[in-house]
């Protein structure tokens, strides 16, 4: 599978998920996937492959910004879509995190609506909106 191909499988293997956790919250599907991880795992399988289709990296180059950035521009188009694999992944699975704990705080679906969709554009963003979200309801409720 061409990179351009899984790049295109990856980006629709996540949208539906973030859908379902903006509009369907509590249906049985969306718990299923936000509990399973199904997805991220499915993406993790691209990850791996991607990562290490040019043989393995050198994890040296993870220390310093100047190692990171040689990754990228060396590694070609698997090592570029393996760090954007990485990205979907992962802000999915803090996604689902953010919605599985406001349901168990009973927070108000719309209270997180906005941190679910920085989850999505801009993950560590949701993570800091759902922070002060969840610090609000806490003290509401002190």
């Amino acid at each position: 599978m061409t990179p351009d191909a899984a790049f295109q499988i990856a980006n629709a293997l996540v949208l539906p998920q973030w859908l379902l956790m903006i509009f369907a919250p509590r249906w049985f599907v969306t718990q299923f996937l936000i509990k399973s991880f199904l997805i991220p795992v499915v993406l993790a399988v691209f990850y791996a492959y991607y990562l290490f289709s040019g043989g393995p990296p050198d994890f040296g180059d993870f220390g310093s910004l100047e190692g990171v950035k040689s990754l990228f521009q060396n590694g070609g188009d698997g090592a570029m879509l393996a760090g954007w694999i990485h990205y979907l992944a992962f802000d999915l699975v803090v996604g689902s995190v953010v919605l599985r704990d406001a349901h168990e705080r009973d927070i108000p679906h719309w209270w997180i609506v906005i941190p679910i969709f920085f989850c999505f554009m801009l993950g560590p963003v949701g993570l800091l909106l759902y922070s002060i979200v969840r610090t609000i309801k806490i003290r509401k409720l002190a």
